[in-house]
């Protein structure tokens, strides 16, 4: 695996595999990689001859008053993980690097920005937008993963990818769980003992809904009551919804197409997010169909 700092290496580099017609792989991240980072990786290395791994806590995307000084870091271990799972490149950019001195070019992503933690997060999915953009640009890949937990980043990435006819596929692959349900996330390491039960309470109360969606249930408010019922051990529930899996739309009354049934809150001073995809029809069960470029 080859450890490259600069935009320009990375560049010449990746032009060999090019001329030699390999298909490369992406996967961005910020670091403090754990296995569903590995399965992203996993999946690129299986689908693609090379595979560029991204390692950038992009102050683009924190808010005032975020995690941005605090974002847990640990690139000894992430490059461990990234040998591990079959990166062949590892891309660990300084900030200058990305944004050089009077950089002022932004990608606005537009409504599907607007709700769930849009709301809570005024700009983050600019800044998501924006670097993912830049990185797009700078690795070239054919395609590139990113995880299901993230739902509403993927939304906006993949309309991002249509609306500026960038030649790359965006694949999503399913979220990763503990043992006990709760989805992997960096932000876990903030949880002390205690707190991490209680984080318990998001998966819990989305895989209760969606055991009663596999088993017949299509009212909405019947599966945001289900899904309601353990958070009450949250501190701070900000949002828990059930929305159109393409526009993102509040979905009401009897559930005919897919959605995504979305939650963010915080745990002590940890904010956390989850989803889980619902589909009346076996075809639209697959996260790839439901995140179709085609929405509006």
């Amino acid at each position: 695996m080859r450890v490259v700092r600069t935009i320009a290496d990375l560049r010449a580099l990746l032009r060999t595999h090019r001329e030699q017609g390999q298909r490369i792989g992406f996967v961005p991240t910020m670091g403090f990689l754990h296995e569903g980072h590995g399965a992203l990786i996993r999946q690129s290395a299986a689908r693609c001859d090379a595979t560029v791994v991204s390692i950038f806590v992009n102050p683009d995307q924190f808010g005032p008053g975020e995690d941005l000084a605090n974002y847990p870091r640990d690139l000894e271990r992430d490059q461990g993980l990234c040998l591990e799972t079959g990166a062949n490149v590892l891309f660990i950019p300084e900030v200058s690097e990305i944004y050089p001195t009077g950089f002022q070019t932004h990608v606005e992503p537009g409504r599907l920005a607007e709700p769930l933690c849009g709301q809570f997060r005024p700009g983050h999915f600019r800044g998501v937008a924006t670097v993912v953009a830049k990185l797009f640009h700078i690795v070239q890949p054919d395609l590139a993963f990113f995880g299901q937990k993230d739902y509403q980043q993927a939304v906006v990435i993949r309309r991002m990818v249509r609306d500026l006819n960038m030649p790359v596929d965006v694949v999503v692959v399913p979220t990763i769980r503990e043992a006990d349900g709760l989805a992997l996330s960096s932000r876990n390491a903030y949880l002390k003992p205690e707190e991490r039960t209680r984080a318990l309470a998001l998966s819990l109360g989305l895989l209760a809904a969606k055991a009663a969606f596999d088993a017949g249930e299509r009212s909405t408010a019947r599966l945001l009551e289900l899904a309601q019922a353990p958070l009450q051990q949250v501190d701070d529930l900000q949002y828990l919804e059930l929305v159109d899996a393409q526009t993102l739309e509040a979905h009401d009354g009897t559930v005919d197409r897919t959605v995504a049934l979305c939650v963010a809150a915080y745990v002590g001073t940890t904010r956390l997010i989850d989803n889980v995809v619902l589909s009346p029809s076996p075809e639209g069960a697959g996260l790839n169909v439901s995140l179709s470029p085609q929405a509006s």
